[in-house]
């Protein structure tokens, strides 16, 4: 493994653990001779215009648009993962610029169709969805004409698109305050030693085992945002009041609503995630108070939650031991998905290691004619055989999507994405839970696994709440000033963290810096993902074939029915509490064990 404190450029490093990217383009010249012929072909679309009329016109007019997307997807990812490589080389920065010029050509070109289909008569597109000649595109048709009382006429989309960039400025406005103008001010850690803040490393500070270092970094960061308060809360009821005021052209009751209606989910699915999390907040407390007591602390601040209860496991994993506990994880998935992911790792879809310029971070991304790739950057911690777990589990939903769906219906929707992904996580940590006795290390695991829990669950259903209330407030026409924004989010966190939780008054300051506030009504799709992850990772565990078989058909279905329908059909409804309720009792059992555990200690 590379010395990840020195690191080395891309091309000193043994190229078996770089992904292969020649099964989409041979080279960079290949792509560039791809490029050429997108042109004439986003013109094309453009003669359609006038002519969506009926079923064959319309299907005619899909598939083309099809092909079109498919070829400038292709593009597309090849480019960004040139890109992510090394971000300082100009040749993928530049493949990566023009690639997305296109891509707004494209969406420009297309921009008529769906107001002209629409605008054809209610009982004409009735007919036209019913047509077998549209067979192949029955529920596209069926989504589009379920939008068709929140879709203005063309002149008004028109007019619309033109006031994106616009109506984007308060999110650009709070990015650029953030990241480029903030300045906190340097603290001293617990030996004395004066410590930067910045943005990028405050919660690497936060989750520091020096406690003074927690307490001043969380005073500095927190100074810097109320010292621009007012400046974020002016961003942040701009960024509101452009949804609420996008919903009432559409005619749709809240911008919440209109967020929901993209993937068709009802707004009970919100508000019964928010209602069950409040059932089960003594969980929490407990949680708070275990943590209290683990720290030894007699007061328990905000500065404290992120704090480590056993500290850092020293234990360091080489990338082929990695991969075998991934393997062991994925095991209960049966032989089939084990011997995918054996794929995956021999035929190079990986780019494991760090390099100088390479991209931060991991993700997973692939097209309808590609491997679906994996970026990682491995350092051989258990948090990097966790990334590696989550990202392989989007990689075999995506491949598992596009070798059983047409390519008009092989994308998943945002709201079952990080499904895949956190069944991989929590068979893992299942797994070593499995073997492992030691207390200490086995309370680490546990740990991890509470805080998933705290962070994708309770957070996440702590800022839905912040936000649905934010926009009534707006849709009422009450202001949304520092001092109510402050209020709101201050009694939340009181309400989420307890009596236990000391209550300082830099917490109420937070809510501006959470980028995802400004991409409204997302936030709750990670607490409704991770409770639906639950459930079927203790399905396959406890239930095994049966309930692999449905995990392995949702898997799937990629885009071809909504995504409520597609988890009934792996055996989670979410238009009841239930998941949510059986993911907040999984909870309370590991919690269980956590303070079984310290017991032994």
């Amino acid at each position: 493994m590379p010395d990840t404190e020195i690191l080395k450029e891309r091309k000193e490093l043994d190229p078996q653990y770089q992904w292969d990217l020649t099964p989409m383009y041979h080279d960079d010249a290949a792509w560039e001779a791809e490029l050429a012929t997108l042109d004439e072909q986003i013109q094309g679309m453009a003669a359609f215009e006038g002519t969506l009329k009926d079923a064959v016109s319309i299907g005619a007019y899909l598939d083309a648009a099809t092909a079109l997307a498919r070829k400038l997807s292709n593009l597309y990812c090849y480019a960004s993962l040139r890109r992510s490589e090394d971000t300082r080389a100009e040749a993928g920065q530049s493949m990566y610029a023009r690639v997305n010029a296109k891509y707004a050509q494209m969406m420009a070109a297309m921009s008529f169709a769906e107001p002209e289909i629409l605008s054809l008569p209610e009982d004409t597109l009735q007919a036209i969805v019913n047509d077998e000649q549209l067979a192949d595109h029955k529920f596209t048709m069926e989504n589009l004409l379920r939008q068709k009382p929140h879709t203005l006429s063309a002149p008004e989309e028109k007019l619309l698109a033109s006031l994106g960039e616009a109506l984007g400025a308060p999110a650009e406005i709070a990015d650029n305050l953030q990241d480029a103008d903030m300045v906190f001010d340097s603290v001293q850690d617990g030996e004395g030693k004066t410590v930067e803040v910045t943005g990028s490393n405050y919660i690497t500070l936060q989750s520091s085992q020096d406690r003074a270092l927690r307490k001043n970094s969380f005073e500095s960061y927190y100074k810097g945002y109320r010292q621009h308060i007012n400046t974020f809360a002016a961003s942040y009821a701009g960024a509101v009041k452009a949804a609420t005021a996008e919903a009432a052209a559409r005619h749709y009751e809240s911008s919440r609503a209109m967020s929901m209606a993209g993937e068709n989910i009802p707004a009970e699915v919100y508000d019964n995630l928010i209602a069950t999390v409040r059932k089960h907040m003594p969980a929490m407390y407990r949680y708070v108070a275990l943590r209290k007591k683990i720290l030894g602390l007699d007061e328990l601040h905000y500065y404290d939650v992120y704090a480590p209860l056993v500290g850092e496991i020293k234990t360091r994993y080489t990338y082929e031991q990695a991969q075998q506990m991934v393997l062991d994880a994925v095991a209960p998935l049966g032989e089939d998905y084990g011997n995918l992911v054996r794929k995956a790792f021999a035929e190079r879809w990986i780019d494991v290691y760090p390099n100088k310029g390479k991209s931060g971070g991991a993700y997973s991304s692939g097209t309808y004619d590609s491997n679906p790739y994996i970026l990682t950057n491995f350092t051989g911690t258990l948090d990097s055989v966790s990334t590696l777990a989550h990202e392989m589990g989007h990689s075999m939903h995506t491949w598992h999507s596009n070798h059983h769906q047409p390519p008009q219906y092989a994308d998943y929707t945002l709201f079952v994405a990080e499904v895949a992904s956190t069944v991989n996580e929590n068979l893992l940590i299942e797994q070593l839970l499995q073997k492992e006795q030691e207390p200490k290390t086995r309370l680490y695991l546990l740990n991890q696994y509470l805080e998933n829990f705290k962070g994708t669950v309770y957070r996440q259903a702590m800022f839905a709440e912040f936000e649905r209330d934010a926009h009534a407030m707006a849709e009422r026409g009450e202001a949304l000033s520092p001092a109510s924004l402050n209020a709101l989010y201050k009694r939340l966190v009181e309400d989420y963290f307890g009596p236990d939780l000391v209550m300082d008054d830099e917490v109420q300051y937070e809510w501006a810096r959470i980028p995802h506030f400004y991409r409204p009504f997302y936030v709750y799709k990670y607490a409704t993902g991770y409770s639906t992850a639950v459930a079927l990772s203790e399905a396959i565990l406890n239930e095994g074939v049966p309930a692999v078989q449905r995990y392995k058909e949702f898997l799937s279905m990629g885009g071809s029915a909504y995504p409520l329908d597609e988890l009934r059909h792996a055996g989670v409804d979410l238009a009841t509490p239930a998941p949510i309720d059986a993911a907040l009792a999984k909870f309370e059992r590991i919690l269980d064990d956590a303070e079984e555990t310290l017991a032994k200690l």
